[in-house]
């Protein structure tokens, strides 16, 4: 007994305990983060496979029949007395019974989109090989069953021909290449032709604000009103272009009819996706997924972002993650390299320290703060007084945008590029700094050609944290230039190409808007998930590309450190 108990107590005090405790932490760390990113993966990337669509004879609570169509959600069993509650008439001597929830989309015809049915009078499923899904711009999906196919009011197909199917794909091809060249036309030459005319304005309002004579501006008028008229008259010849693809575009309708007989007929130019859903096989399935997802990557978001895609959240986050870190490595690495390298040791040194370390635990909403407040409002109202006065009152920086949105993230993210930096220069030896003293290396020389370099993997370690939490981060973006929605991307033809003043969608934003914000509960939950994985990828390939790179840094810089 006596071995016995010494043996516990060195097995005890070699440490082995807390070995096993902290190796068991942290395989528990592991498998709930692999158990939360299986759930995301799982029902985002399930939002995108084409589901069979059901057809079936439901039992109203007012004892009227209906029939129904639509996707199968989900199902769940209650207690039979909340069935009854609700004013169902089921048998006392059931306890339980099984509720679906179907998606039967038809807004515009029923007013109701997602339904839940008790099992209990429900007929049997059947799944209609004619029966189609249709994605549309507005009211949401369709459900039912084709019918005939109108060009300029007259049948030129219908559901029993042979080539329907054929020609029903086909016109709605061409229906969406037409309404793509009618938002090109709309963004990029009419919106070049507003931006013009919007120049000749300021130009306009900088002659008055300079004090110019009266003979200057009137002579300025006869010029400007000569460029005004000008893009009016190619402003006519573009409207007409354009209205003739739309009028094109409305040529062909399609004639459909739901469930229940109800016939309806739509614009191809409303249309989006066609989908036979009950006649495609596996591979036609997986083909049409892949499809669905990369819609969903780099389409703009419709209906209260509950449809469509989310490429402008995709592009403001990336772009607003680059130039926040263009902004904070310079300013942190130069912060680092000072406090490390320059400043005298003493307790001021401490105190900053201590207060850069602070830094890094304040709450995010407090930067949002400070940023609207010192940033948007301090900064970009001066900033509009002295370089954009022509546009007042409007705001050209004086007003929440993607430069802001990435100073504040710089802002947040110094802390975590300053300790990481000072980490690193700390860990180069001092033999390698005396050795090249002794080589006749000034100390400037010394630090910026040697030690500095040798410090760029902890530089890129920095980075890549600021990157990670960044990328992540809702709440000071909600008050410094994230917005709800903002098709029109922040980059464009026009100089200066890349608008810093300009509002953006951002991923992390786009999921509490969709999740807490949505109308249509059901329908953004699914986009919720999906979202989620898009941000979780997006922050991996980022950290992915920065880890990379420091990696061939360190590769690049280990043998003149060993």
């Amino acid at each position: 007994m006596k071995n016995l108990s010494k043996k516990q107590t060195s097995w005890w005090k070699s440490g082995l305990p807390w070995v096993w405790l902290n190796g068991g932490a942290v395989a528990v760390c592991m498998l709930m983060v692999l158990g939360l990113l299986g759930l995301i993966a799982s029902r985002g990337f399930g939002h995108f496979w084409p589901a069979d669509i059901m057809q079936t004879k439901v039992t109203e609570m007012d004892g009227s029949q209906q029939i129904i169509m639509g996707e199968v959600v989900r199902a769940e069993t209650i207690p039979a007395s909340v069935a009854r509650d609700s004013g169902y008439e089921i048998p006392e001597e059931q306890l339980l019974v099984t509720r679906h929830l179907f998606k039967l989309g038809n807004r515009d015809v029923t007013g109701r989109d997602f339904v839940w049915y008790l099992e209990n009078g429900m007929d049997e499923w059947t799944y209609p090989e004619d029966a189609i899904v249709i994605e549309r711009r507005e009211w949401g999906n369709f459900y039912g069953y084709p019918v005939a196919i109108r060009e300029q009011d007259k049948v030129v197909a219908e559901l029993l021909d042979e080539n329907f199917w054929e020609e029903m794909q086909s016109r709605l091809e061409r229906a969406l290449m037409l309404h793509h060249q009618v938002e090109v036309i709309e963004k990029s030459r009419i919106g070049a032709i507003n931006n013009a005319m919007e120049e000749l304005r300021l130009e306009r309002r900088r002659l008055e604000l300079s004090g110019a004579t009266a003979e200057v501006l009137s002579l300025a008028d006869a010029n400007i009103s000569e460029r005004r008229a000008a893009l009016e008259a190619e402003y006519s010849v573009i409207k007409q272009e354009r209205d003739d693809l739309l009028q094109q575009a409305t040529r062909d309708k399609l004639v459909a009819k739901t469930a229940d007989g109800k016939e309806l007929v739509m614009s191809f130019d409303h249309l989006v996706r066609i989908t036979p859903s009950n006649q495609l096989s596996l591979v036609e399935k997986t083909v049409s997924y892949f499809q669905y997802f990369w819609a969903f990557m780099t389409d703009e978001p419709r209906e209260a972002n509950t449809e469509g895609g989310i490429f402008p959240a995709i592009f403001g986050t990336v772009t607003m993650v680059i130039v926040m870190s263009i902004i904070v490595t310079p300013f942190g690495v130069l912060a680092a390299i000072y406090l490390r390298e320059y400043a005298k040791q003493g307790v001021m040194l401490k105190i900053i320290r201590i207060s850069v370390y602070n830094l890094a635990g304040v709450p995010s909403i407090v930067y949002g703060v400070f940023g609207l407040g010192f940033f948007v409002y301090t900064l970009g109202g001066n900033l509009d007084e002295l370089f954009y006065a022509e546009s007042l009152p409007s705001p050209t920086f004086g007003t929440p945008g993607l430069f802001w949105a990435s100073l504040t993230l710089a802002l947040l993210t110094l802390p975590i590029v300053i300790v990481s930096t000072e980490e690193g220069l700390s860990r180069i030896p001092s033999t390698i700094r005396q050795g090249s003293l002794a080589l006749g290396a000034t100390k400037s020389e010394t630090l910026w050609k040697v030690v500095v370099p040798l410090a760029t993997p902890a530089m890129m370690t920095g980075l890549i944290l600021a990157i990670a939490r960044a990328a992540g981060e809702v709440a000071p973006l909600m008050l410094v230039g994230v917005v709800k929605l903002a098709p029109s991307l922040p980059i464009d033809g026009v100089y200066p190409y890349l608008h810093l003043d300009q509002k953006i969608m951002h991923l992390g934003f786009h999921i509490y808007d969709v999740g807490f914000q949505s109308p249509n509960v059901e329908a953004a939950r699914s986009l919720v998930y999906a979202t989620s994985l898009v941000l979780v990828l997006l922050i991996i390939a980022l950290n992915i590309t920065a880890i990379r790179i420091r990696n061939n840094l360190r590769e690049k810089y280990r043998s003149a450190s060993d």
